[in-house]
Parts: C-alpha cells; structure tokens; sequence
C-alpha cells in the first residue's frame, strides 16, 4: 500500500494529465456520438421500416475488433486523436441509437394523438411533447454509452492519443503493478462519476438536461481537441517507442535540443506506439523526430533490392544502406548513430544454458523438442526474427507464445518458456540472470540507433540537427544497459536518466 501511494504521489502530474486527455476524447466521442444517433432514432421512429437494418448495422460495428478498427482507420487518417475519437463514435452510436429508437416508438400512441388533436405541429410535438416522455430512456442510453467509451479509451494510448492506457501500458512495461492500477483505477472512477452525473440528469428538464451535456462535454473536451488538431502544443514533437529505453532516448534528445536552442520547445511523447505507429506518424508530419534503429530500417520500412547482398555487411555499411533508401524512398533523414547496438538476440536462463551447453542459437538443435518460446508478435512475424530461424537455422519449436515485450521476462523467470527474444541491451538479461546465444549464422543484422526525421525538418533546424549530432557515437552498450537497469530496476526516471548521462559527459550543465 505505501509503494501504491509513493508511486501515486510522484506520478500526480502525469495521471492529471492522462485523466484529462482521458475524459476530453471520450466526452467528445459521446457528443459526436449524440448528435448522430439521436436524430436519426428519431427519425427511424417515423420510418420504421429502415429501423431493423439500420440498427443491425450498428450492432455489427459494435462487434469489429478495437484494435482491428484502429488499425484500419490508421492508414487513412494517420495516428493520434482522429482515429482513436473516429473508433470511440463508432461504438458510442449503438446504444444511444437503440435506447433512443425505444423511448420513442413506446411512447403511448393516446398521447400523440392528442398532441395532434391539439393541432400542434411536428417540431412542437418533438420538443414539447416525445423528447421529454423518452427522455429517461435516451438518458439511460448515453449513460451506458459513456460507460463504455471510458473503457474503451484506454486503448487509444496505443496511438498516440494518450489518456489513461498510457499510464497502464508503462505499468505492463515496466512491470509495475502500481502503475497498472493508477490508470485502472482512475479508468474506473471516471466511469463511475460520469455515469452517476448523467444518471442524476434523467429526471430533469429538457433545459437544464441539455445545457449540462453542453457544458460538459464541449467545455471538458473542446479545448484540448482544438489544441490536439491544430497540433500546435509545442514547436518540436519527439516520440518514443514503447519501453524504456527509447524514453531515455527521446529525454536526451529534448535536453540536448533545448540546452542549445532557448527559443525551441520539445514536447516528447513517451511509449507513442510501435515501430510502424511512428513511423506513420513521422511520414504524416504528426511528429517531427524519433529514434529508429538501421536493422529495423532495412527489415521493416523500406524496400532492399534483391540483388542487395547484406550478408557481409557492417555496422557502417548497415547505416549508410538504410540513410540512402529512407531518403531515397521517404525524403527522411536519419542521423549519425549512438555508439551501442541494440540488435536481437536470443536469451535463456543461465542454469538452462548451463545444463544443456548452450552458446549459440544452432546449440539449441540440441534441445529443440524442449523449447517453449515466448517471442513478442513482431519478431514472430519478422524475416529477421522467428521466420529467419526457421529457414536458417532450420529450428522450429513446438510450442510458441505470443508475449508483449514485458511480459516475455516475467514468463522466462517463472519457467513458463525458457527461450525468448531479447534486444542486447535490455536491462532484464542482466536482472534475470539470462544469457543471450551467440547468432553463429549471422542472422540478425546490424541495429543502431539514431533520430529519424524528414528531410523538410532537417533543412528548416539545422540547429537541431547540430544538437543532435553531438550525441553520435555515443553510449556504449553497457551505459545502455546500466541505465535501462536504472530505469526498470531502481525506479529512477527515464528523464533523470538521461540528465545524469548528459551531465557526465559534458554536454550540458548541472542545471540544465
């Protein structure tokens, strides 16, 4: 309990800050919401021969897959608030639309035909009349509705919309089970006082109903969706993936930028996504820079000619290949490297490797029957990654997990797999006590880090260029490691990681 509110206290800032980006995307998502599917449910109440297929379209959209939406909208409307606030409408329509079909069309058919005796025409009868007979069942509606966009909101940190997944997400990455419950938590009791405040609206007047819902979601989510569109938070946007080390990463480029240039402001973006997120984003000018690695480049984001022979290529070859074809086939700049390779490896347990005279990945022929592994998804489905070992090494293990990165550590060290992929400067190898296997064939490439932008940014801050060219050949793969290890095992902050390091090596001042 005192680590929960230790952790709660020095993460106060944070979690105001996702628990507002939290409530703004979904209070927008439901008034965006509202403004569709109350109309037409009334509609639909005169037309009631549209009203089963149009409501079983909803449903159906109710059933497609959170990620597999985000995933579709992603290549048409790029990453961040629009797409994540596109899929949260999508399933905020069903029950407002349902419940708003349903108070209308049980209204007693006596009461309309006395409105109509009365002579009072449609508009009249609507707002006089219907809206507030159906009212506590369009109310009960949106509540639900509400409900479900809170929770569903969680998933839109895994885009670059923030709110309170983020701090879940650093929770499962970190492997910090206090983090997990601060976003948890406060997902939950948002939940709770929303739904409590709009209960409390079903038995109020027309007026007051309609000017709280205003008032909230416009005054609560307007001006940060503004500042989210307009993309004019800060003059330089960096984003990291997810993890700890392309935060220490991003900190050290914002301190260096802004130790140098008074007159530049870096926002950074912290955990952001995965490699094709950012990449994404950068392509689309939602971010200006993020570290990527040479091997991902030619692996993941551009396209090698197959006549291409890499297999005899060094660190230096790898880097300069990769900084021609992104600015060849994207018009990117990637910067010079840091001096550490964080390239794939594969890890088991050292009593493992020990017992069964393991050093290379081709060792593990010896016990392939044996093998459970817990790989993450992309390095199952990357060339460089399980399908390369399949066709090189000719290994195919009977048993393959899916894991996120975290979680493959915790599944090693309580001996639910006992090989996993590792990048060589995860902090876990050495709090794990694992031992990475010697790629014997040369499967893995060459990975080294630099900072990614276009080639328009480039050329428009030369001096951020010249920033952030100071940090080339820097970091050795045991610093990397050292403060990975401080990150994930001591608790320090990646931020302050990152100052320490800068500090040391005289790049900027103490009071930087």
């Amino acid at each position: 309990m005192n680590d929960f509110l230790l952790t709660l206290m020095e993460r106060k800032d944070q979690l105001f800050t996702a628990t507002y980006e939290h409530m703004a995307i979904s209070l927008l998502a439901l008034f965006i919401a509202c403004v569709i599917a109350i109309p037409l449910a009334i509609w639909l109440s005169d037309h009631r021969k549209y009203a089963e297929p149009v409501l079983q379209f909803a449903s159906i959209l109710q059933t497609i897959p959170s990620l597999a939406l985000l995933g579709l909208l992603i290549p048409l409307v790029g990453i961040g608030s629009v797409p994540a606030l596109i899929a949260l409408v999508v399933y905020a329509i069903l029950p407002i639309l349902q419940n708003t079909y349903t108070g209308f069309v049980e209204i007693d058919p006596t009461i309309e035909e006395a409105a109509i005796a009365f002579g009072m025409p449609r508009r009249r009868r609507l707002f006089k009349v219907e809206l507030p007979i159906a009212m506590p069942v369009v109310i009960s509606g949106i509540r639900t509705s509400l409900v479900l966009t809170i929770g569903t909101a969680t998933l839109a940190t895994l885009i670059g919309a923030g709110g309170l997944g983020s701090l879940i997400m650093l929770g499962i990455d970190r492997n910090d089970s206090n983090l997990t419950l601060i976003g948890a938590i406060a997902s939950s009791l948002l939940a709770i006082v929303f739904g409590a405040l709009i209960k409390w609206l079903e038995n109020k007047k027309m007026k007051t109903i309609l000017i709280s819902l205003l008032v909230l979601f416009v005054g609560i989510g307007g001006p940060i969706l503004a500042q989210r569109l307009t993309g004019q938070v800060t003059n330089v946007t960096i984003a990291g993936k997810l993890g700890s080390e392309p935060e220490i990463l991003i900190n050290m480029y914002k301190e260096i930028i802004e130790a140098d240039n008074d007159d530049v402001n870096v926002d950074v973006k912290a955990n952001f996504g995965k490699t094709t997120f950012l990449f994404s984003a950068l392509d689309n000018n939602e971010i200006d820079i993020y570290p990527e690695f040479s091997g991902t480049v030619l692996e993941s984001l551009v396209d090698v000619d197959e006549a291409t022979d890499t297999s005899d290529f060094d660190q230096a070859d790898t880097y300069q290949l990769a900084r021609d074809l992104l600015k060849e086939q994207y018009d990117m700049t990637f910067l010079e490297p840091f001096s550490f390779e964080n390239t794939y490896a594969l890890a088991v347990k050292r009593s493992f490797a020990e017992e069964n005279d393991l050093e290379t990945i081709s060792d593990l022929a010896k016990v392939e029957n044996e093998i459970t592994a817990g790989f993450t998804l992309e390095f199952i489905d990357r060339q460089d990654g399980y399908a390369g070992i399949q066709e090189l090494y000719g290994l195919t293990f009977p048993s393959v997990k899916s894991l996120e990165p975290a979680l493959r550590y915790n599944a090693i060290n309580n001996n639910e797999v006992n090989v996993v992929d590792a990048y060589s400067t995860d902090s876990q190898i050495l709090e794990y006590d694992l031992v990475t296997l010697e790629d014997d064939l040369g499967l893995f490439p060459d990975y080294q880090g630099g900072p990614l932008m276009n080639v328009d940014f480039a050329e428009d801050h030369p001096e951020i260029v010249a920033s952030l060219n100071k940090l080339s050949g820097l970091v050795t793969e045991d610093e990397m490691i050292q403060m990975n290890y401080a990150v994930n095992v001591e608790g320090q902050e990646p931020s302050q990681v990152a100052h320490d390091f800068l500090v040391d090596k005289g790049l900027i001042g103490e009071d930087a």
